[in-house]
């Protein structure tokens, strides 16, 4: 099998509840969905899930030519992602007095939503960094394609954040008015937030000592 199912079972929840978190990208697809109707809001989730798949594709090619060229630098890589994670948890736990508010976006058509859904996620540099750091958690040279495992990784985690997201832009209006006026909300996000990457960063350092 070539992503044993001990390893999805550790990814899936962990994704579902990154996924969950509100960002830049969810909150693009709120404002989007707020401004200019459901049928933009669903259109902006699905551009954002195919940067997405690009910032995958790319990342992806650059692990499997890095570890044909370089194999110790695989694991400089995950160290260099756990160390990231504890950052997140850490950045996530000192940000304080934060609303969820939706993002400023231009009124238009479903088509432009899903262009500027793209757009927004590609000139996002840190969702490669995420990407580069989160995914490679979970590959295991040994067990086949490096780049396979690295997009079906990347898939399950995009089908996530898509799901998400188009409940998100499909039901802005409710949903925009709910969290914004509560601070409780994105305060309790952010803390669960920084408890799954701070336990994940501690079991994945714990599994490469044994």
């Amino acid at each position: 099998m070539l992503i044993p199912l001990q390893t999805l079972l550790v990814f899936v929840p962990t994704a579902l509840a990154l996924n969950m978190t509100p960002g830049n990208d969810m909150l693009f697809c709120l404002g989007q969905g707020i401004k200019s109707g459901p049928r933009a809001g669903l259109a902006a989730s699905f551009g954002i899930s195919t940067g997405a798949l690009v910032h995958t594709l790319l990342a992806g090619l650059g692990l499997a030519a890095l570890l044909a060229s370089h194999p110790v630098a695989f694991q400089m890589l995950r160290w260099a992602g756990i160390s990231y994670l504890v950052w997140l948890a850490f950045q996530a736990f000192r940000n304080r007095n934060q609303t969820l508010k939706a993002a400023e976006t231009r009124k238009g058509s479903a088509i432009r939503a899903w262009r500027d859904g793209i757009v927004v996620n590609l000139l996002n540099p840190k969702i490669i960094v995420f990407v580069l750091a989160f995914l490679p958690q979970f590959v295991d040279p040994k067990r086949g394609s490096v780049l396979l495992q690295f997009l079906l990784l990347g898939l399950i985690l995009n089908i996530g954040g898509t799901i998400i997201n188009c409940l998100v832009g499909g039901f802005a209006g409710k949903l925009g008015q709910f969290l914004a006026r509560s601070a409780r909300i994105a305060r309790a996000f952010q803390v669960f937030t920084g408890c799954v990457f701070l336990a994940l960063a501690a079991k994945l350092a714990f599994d490469q000592k044994a």
